[in-house]
């Protein structure tokens, strides 16, 4: 018989209050399942966003393909020059080399499962959570290109002004 032990790839039921969380009232992230538990191949976080709470800046990675299943609420995306719009149910493909941005487009909590393929990007999220607030412009894009992200503030501003978003 072969003894079983308990690691990170073992088999587990995650509860609704289970995984490391980040990040302060309306922009918040649940971390449910990291790059060690899959060898980097995958994560998944859980994103809250407040009412009209931006998500992240205008932005394209390099390394990994992200996927947003909305849960919760009504999700605004651009997506590679087009603006869309998502409710609960909706998948949004964002694949690597691909401009884009999202924020919570209702008057209630949105709340979204973002699955990272392959995994690594999450950290980015860690770091931005353990923040209070975004750190400045240079920071912020240092930060990015450390995962192999290039971010675009000067297209960020006019969705935040169109939407009337938090930033």
């Amino acid at each position: 018989m072969t003894e079983i032990t308990q690691s990170s790839t073992a088999p587990r039921l995650l509860g609704p209050h289970d995984g490391d969380v980040t990040g302060e009232t309306g922009r918040q992230d649940r971390f449910m399942i990291h790059s060690r538990d899959t060898d980097g191949r995958f994560a998944l976080v859980e994103h809250t966003l407040g009412p009209r709470v931006l998500a992240a800046p205008m932005h394209r990675h390099t390394r990994e393909d992200e996927y947003t299943f909305v849960l919760e609420g009504r999700v605004g995306a651009m997506l590679g020059g087009r603006e869309a719009f998502a409710n609960a149910g909706d998948l949004i493909f964002k694949p690597r080399g691909e401009w884009h941005t999202f924020w919570n487009a209702g008057d209630t909590t949105a709340r979204l499962l973002e699955l990272i393929s392959p995994a690594g990007l999450e950290e980015l999220f860690r770091q931005l959570g353990d923040l209070s607030g975004w750190p400045e412009p240079a920071v912020l894009a240092d930060m990015a290109a450390r995962y192999g992200c290039g971010l675009d503030l000067e297209a960020t501003f006019p969705v935040v002004q169109r939407h009337g978003l938090d930033f």
